[in-house]
């Protein structure tokens, strides 16, 4: 059946039971492809069904479809056209793992991060509006999206708008549910009943032919929605101007399209909530959704790893963590519904008293973290570098004006790999070193986070952040560095972080060409000492700062000016990222491409010097 359909003619065509068939071969081959490729699974083969009959209602050629988060989208990439590149998916040049419109015209906006799809999908309505234009938009929210406060930003606005839009709430188990009780089960039941829409439409075109029939439709509605509240209440959606409908099983097909047709004729804000199973229809992502929500390669027939298990800094830093609780009951751990991503499974269950969830809201996380610290406590927040941005502000006026002792763990810094454009952490040196009183930590191997970590939470007294990479060590792997000097060095390289590794092999490769190289590793960024650095200069003449982040405030542009006000000016190169926007695929294409895994900075260095 999945070989068949090639356009969304081929779906209008389907039965009911070639639905069914259709659902389930497109489980087959989401589980087999992602099983070689890598991928977020488990939130994919929850909306299967919901993707086809969205499939069925809404033309994405010219409709605006929105998936939030967006790595719901897998199901929608396959019916557009996408299905033949699914092995292609996340590697470099290949298909991303996110909706992206460069790619395709069926994907109507970037979605990487979550909770942004209404006020995204409201802005697409009223242009639509404003330019008197003809297209319909649905949002489809969920995989914990509505945990964010701009969600709810976005829906108290396009309730109040009436601007027709469609909001699909894929509820997977996010505890949002309507009042219960007998008589609320029996109404949510007939108002999902085709005869219901059929008697509404019938009476609303009745009362438009009649004298006074405007009127009498407004004081029926009126007299409806009364009786309504007063029998069941009223949903939160209601309060805020929506028509809510459900919920509804969000794994029938047809059922789903009557009712999404039924929502896009309405000409209003309406909100569809269907009750979804993370995973449903494999096994091990039943059973384990959270495991499976990104995934490596795996076994499809086990659902175990291909890959051997190596010890990540996420997991260094949740231990080191509890072995400083045990401690001190001052410390605290704060995650933004990363509990599992940033290694604090283990905090969790052995201090829940002093661990907080706050859901996909990070402003709240840092502004709650400040309120922790003013009052004694010394909350340690993990959080992934991409999504620490939306911090900003509260880093700013809550934390810094105070100086607060709140300590960032700031996982994903540097380059992500096959996430891309929108999860690479590479602006957080940028826009940290900003922050008024703000202390950074760069560890480079696991044994400097324990200790790093350490010195962050129990001697510092300010706002502080660590930053460290996803994945393991590399060939750096000590506690303590000692600068690599040589008496008659030609070339200084700084670096900080993950790069010492790349680094260390090109300054290897450079004294076995003949070029004398000093590598010097900045542990802290922020304050920076240029000690070290001036000292080198002095006598190579030539820097090369090597940093795995945007050059937009970038380490190396301080670096040079502290040097310039010294009366140092040497030769100068700085490898970096550029503006920052890196695509999808594996890290050594993306630090190859960038010019700063080891032979970029070896050419680099031969360059600087006119060896080359």
């Amino acid at each position: 059946m999945l070989e068949q359909i090639h356009s969304r003619s081929d779906l209008l065509r389907l039965t009911p039971e070639e639905d069914r068939q259709l659902c389930g071969e497109i489980r087959d081959f989401l589980v087999q492809n992602i099983a070689h490729t890598g991928g977020h699974l488990a939130s994919n083969l929850g909306v299967v069904e919901l993707t086809v009959a969205l499939h069925k209602v809404y033309n994405t050629e010219c409709d605006r479809l929105l998936f939030d988060v967006g790595h719901q989208s897998y199901v929608h990439k396959m019916l557009t056209g996408r299905m033949e590149q699914f092995d292609t998916l996340r590697t470099y040049g290949g298909l991303a793992g996110f909706p992206k419109p460069s790619e395709s015209i069926h994907d109507a906006f970037i979605a990487g991060h979550a909770s942004d799809a209404v006020s995204v999908g409201l802005g697409m309505a009223r242009a639509r509006t404003l330019q008197n234009q003809d297209y319909q938009v649905a949002v489809v929210l969920g995989d914990g999206a509505l945990t964010g406060g701009l969600a709810y930003e976005g829906l108290n606005d396009a309730g109040a708008s009436k601007e027709p839009l469609v909001v699909v709430l894929n509820d997977n188990g996010m505890s949002i549910t309507p009042n219960v009780g007998g008589i609320a089960r029996h109404l949510s039941l007939l108002r999902l009943k085709p005869g219901y829409f059929g008697l509404k439409k019938v009476y609303r075109q009745f009362t438009k032919n009649v004298p006074g029939g405007k009127q009498l439709y407004r004081l029926t509605h009126q007299m409806k929605v009364w009786l309504r509240r007063k029998l069941i209440g009223v949903t939160v959606f209601e309060e805020m101007g929506f028509t809510y409908l459900g919920p509804v099983d969000g794994h029938d097909v047809q059922k789903l399209t009557f009712l999404l047709k039924e929502a896009r004729e309405m000409q209003e804000p309406v909100l569809l909530h269907v009750i979804t199973k993370k995973g449903k229809g494999y096994i091990p992502a039943e059973v384990m959704p959270a495991a499976f929500h990104g995934v490596g390669k795996f076994n499809p027939a086990t659902g175990y790893s291909k890959k051997a298990a190596e010890r990540t800094f996420s997991e260094t830093f949740g231990q080191t963590l509890c072995q400083l609780a045990m401690d001190d009951a001052r410390i605290c751990a704060i995650t933004a519904a990363m509990e599992q991503g940033t290694g604090l499974s283990l905090f969790a269950s052995t201090y829940r008293e002093r661990f907080f969830d706050v859901g996909i809201a990070e402003g709240h996380a840092v502004c709650m973290a400040a309120g922790l610290a003013k009052q004694g406590m010394i909350p340690v927040f993990a959080v992934y570098s991409t999504f620490l941005q939306r911090s900003y502000d509260m880093l700013i006026h809550d934390v810094s004006l105070q100086k607060l002792h709140v300590v960032l763990a700031v996982d994903r810094a540097g380059l992500v790999g096959e996430d891309g454009e929108t999860h690479h952490g590479v602006f957080d040196v940028g826009f940290l070193r900003q922050v008024p009183g703000m202390e950074i930590f760069c560890p480079a191997s696991q044994a400097e986070l324990r200790r790093m970590l350490r010195a962050a939470v129990l001697e510092c007294g300010g706002p502080v952040a660590v930053r460290y990479p996803k994945g393991g060590d590399g060939a750096y792997q000590d506690e303590v560095w000692q600068d690599r000097l040589a008496p008659d060095a030609r070339l200084t390289i700084v670096t900080y972080g993950s790069t010492i590794h790349d680094a260390l092999a090109a300054a290897e490769m450079l004294i076995g060409s003949g070029i004398p190289t000093d590598l010097i590793k900045l542990d802290q960024i922020w304050p920076l000492s240029i000690d070290a650095a001036a000292a080198s200069v002095k006598k190579t003449g030539a820097l090369l700062v090597v940093e795995e982040t945007a050059e937009a405030g970038c380490i190396g542009t301080e670096i040079v000016t502290q040097l310039s006000s010294l009366g140092l000016f040497p030769s100068v190169r700085l490898l970096n990222l550029k503006d920052g926007i890196v695509p999808h695929g594996d890290l050594k294409t993306l630090r190859s491409l960038a010019g700063i895994d080891k032979e970029g900075i070896f050419r680099a260095g031969k360059e600087l010097l006119h060896e080359e």
